[in-house]
């Protein structure tokens, strides 16, 4: 596990102006998670709770909603958690989803070629 940082567009998934901000990139996180205070100056929609697990093993509920992430030019809609700190994480969904794997010791993303097998 590590963590770099790297800038990511956060939209909201109605419309609206995306914001820039730095992101944690967390190779050890699954979701990303998106300060509260963002997700309220973005006007986000929350779309319900889940439970989560912490690193610790304590079980916490989370609003959860989906955001307009934007990451290198590739622009897609991912499933994010409403958190409560100011920091932004990038967790290992929003990576896949966009089609991004870590290079730890470059501290970078590097964009993946997808390859789709024919029917």
């Amino acid at each position: 596990m590590g963590t770099f940082s790297t800038l990511v567009e956060i939209g909201n998934i109605d419309g609206g102006e995306p914001i820039q901000v730095e992101a944690t990139v967390d190779t050890g996180a699954l979701h990303t998670m998106i300060s509260q205070s963002l997700c309220e100056q973005l006007h986000m929609r929350r779309q319900g709770y889940e439970e989560f697990e912490l690193a610790d093993g304590t079980v916490v509920n989370y609003p959860v909603g989906t955001a307009r992430i934007i990451v290198l030019d590739r622009d897609r809609w991912c499933p994010i958690i409403f958190g409560l700190d100011a920091e932004c994480l990038l967790g290992a969904t929003t990576l896949e989803i966009l089609g991004f794997v870590v290079d730890p010791i470059a501290e970078r993303l590097l964009p993946v070629t997808r390859r789709a097998r024919p029917f």
